[in-house]
């Protein structure tokens, strides 16, 4: 099949199933595997070309609504009876069921199931090792500084928390993203601070930054040197990916716990 992807983690879950070598053009922003770095350009993920992506006469192009305002994309596709599949998972489970969605459509099933089991298998062994843990830090995850977005407890980084043996401070907000402000997280008293700044990579973050914020130098996270840079493209999309995620911030808040995880050569990056 001739398969376009127009967001990273729906190349990501691609890439799971074995059919990286499917594609022929993705978007902007998908950056891994490496193996799709030759591959053409269809634009940012919110505004694809979709002239240039009817041109490369694609099977079955893999859409998103992950992100506000890739609702026109999709009319889009369908004015022009495109074929496509729509994907937007906000939990765990949704982004397992995903894999399976995907295997269908693409006609991989099989190989979809087989990854399914071993996705949750290694969420079973994780766990099992967060219900180890004797106390559990709570997390600031911030995905955006100014203004603060962060994810509440409708996002897969709430579940991300609890199976790496955390909680998200704002996991008592029924959004899947909450724009805040530096106030309500002082409040808050987070035990961590996770910066994964949505787009931009861990050399570009400046954690210096934090200590500028009315109070924040009060923090016990600032005080214990406990702010942590962390890859947005471990944590900041729905992909299996978020199984490095989990392994690395469990080994980091609870390293006797998780060191005897080890992380399945599917899941590393």
């Amino acid at each position: 099949m001739r398969i376009a992807s127009l967001c990273p983690s729906n190349t990501e879950l691609l890439h799971y199933l074995g059919l990286a070598p499917s594609l022929i053009g993705v978007d902007d922003f998908s950056d891994w595997p490496e193996s799709i770095e030759h591959l053409p350009r269809l634009g940012p993920d919110l505004s694809i070309d979709i002239d240039r992506l009817e041109g490369l006469e694609p099977d079955l192009i893999v859409a998103s609504l992950s992100v506000p305002g890739m609702e026109k994309n999709i009319e889009e596709l369908e004015k022009r009876k495109l074929p496509y599949i729509v994907l937007n998972p906000q939990t765990l489970e949704e982004i397992g069921q995903d894999l399976l969605t995907l295997g269908k459509a693409a006609r991989c099933e099989e190989k979809a199931s087989e990854v399914h089991s071993h996705y949750l298998a290694i969420l079973e062994e994780f766990n099992k090792a967060s219900q180890s843990v004797s106390s559990r830090p709570s997390l600031y995850w911030e995905w955006w500084p100014k203004p603060v977005f962060t994810p509440g407890a409708v996002n897969w980084l709430t579940e991300v928390s609890l199976l790496a043996g955390g909680v998200n401070v704002f996991k008592d907000v029924e959004l899947a993203s909450i724009q805040t402000d530096w106030q309500d997280v002082y409040d808050r008293s987070p035990d961590h601070i996770c910066l994964a700044w949505v787009g931009v990579r861990k050399e570009k973050i400046k954690p210096e930054l934090i200590l500028k914020r009315p109070q924040w130098t009060e923090l016990k996270a600032v005080k214990e040197n406990r702010i942590h840079i962390l890859e947005e493209d471990l944590y900041c999309r729905p992909s299996p990916r978020l199984i490095e995620g989990i392994w690395k911030l469990g080994r980091l808040l609870h390293p006797q716990q998780y060191k005897s995880i080890s992380l399945p050569k599917l899941f590393t990056s």
